[in-house]
Order: structure tokens, then sequence, then C-alpha cells
């Protein structure tokens, strides 16, 4: 079983057991978190998603460290305005072993799956009906397309017959 989940603005996949490298959380090493913004829950082709987020539903585990990230270097560049600033920037994280993930809001999501594929069985008659009518409308009222004006012929002539009466 896998779940998405959303924290410090970006979404992870994750299963019972992988760890991760989050953007930094306030909280102890060895201490548990929570996050109850859960997109998607999947185990094999059974797929549970939120609209948004899956009520009820939740991943948790085990905070393992806190640290900083390598040296990243930041350039400031604009050419011939004799303008370049270097410096560099460490980000904080914070590394979590997923313990597990609950679903309780899964069986409401699949019921109303259920629910709307019974709608959708039901409205492709009354698409058909539908369709049906305006094509006929459309054949009726089309009109022939309007023929374009020749283009004017340069005067060439013209200019040839002076020639001539020289």
């Amino acid at each position: 079983m896998y779940a998405v989940f959303r924290t410090g603005g970006k979404q992870y996949r994750a299963a019972k057991g992988d760890v991760l490298r989050l953007e930094k959380i306030e909280a102890d090493e060895g201490a548990t978190v929570k996050f109850d913004d859960v997109l998607l829950i999947g185990e094999g082709s059974d797929i549970k998603v939120g609209n948004p987020v899956l009520s009820g539903s939740s991943v948790s585990g085990k905070v393992l460290r806190q640290g900083k990230s390598k040296k990243v270097p930041v350039v400031k560049f604009k050419r011939r305005q004799n303008y370049l600033r270097q410096g560099t920037h460490r980000q904080f994280f914070t590394e979590v072993e997923i313990t597990s993930i609950t679903g309780a809001g899964a069986k409401k999501a699949a019921a109303a799956k259920t629910d709307d594929a019974a709608k959708a069985e039901d409205k492709p008659a009354a698409k058909k009906a539908a369709t049906e009518k305006p094509a006929a409308k459309k054949a009726a009222t089309k009109k022939p397309a309007a023929k374009k004006k020749a283009a004017k012929k340069p005067a060439a002539k013209k200019k040839a017959a002076k020639k001539a009466d020289k």
C-alpha cells in the first residue's frame, strides 16, 4: 500500500518503511509526526483519489534526524553592468521513516465513485438523443460557400502598346 501526501508545499509518494527527506518540520528526533493532507491511497490496481484530500486518512512517521543539505551555489549576475554577487545556500530538512498509512476515507470515496458510475451509464442514452437533433438542424441551415472575386490583372499590356506607338 502506498500514499501520496502533501507537506511543506510539496507532494511525496510513500509506502510503509520508506525513508523520506522532507522540508523542515518542527519536531524532535524520535518523535512521531502525522500527515493529514493525503491526496491518494493505492494498493495494486485499487486506487482511491481525494477531492482534493481523502478525509479520515493519514500517514504517520517517525523523525529520524534533522539536518542541512549540501551547499548550493547562488549567483546573481547582470552582464555589462559590473554586477556579480556569489553566495551559497543550505536547505534544512527532516528525515522521516513512514510507519503506517491509514485510509479510513477510502471506503466513502469508493461508494461515491460507484454512484457516479451508475449515473454515467444513464447519461449516454440521453446524450445520443440530444446530439441527433442538432445535427439535423446544422445540415439544413448550411449555406454554400461564396465564390471569391478574380484578382485584377496588371496593366502591362498598356505599356507594351505605348512602346509600339513610338
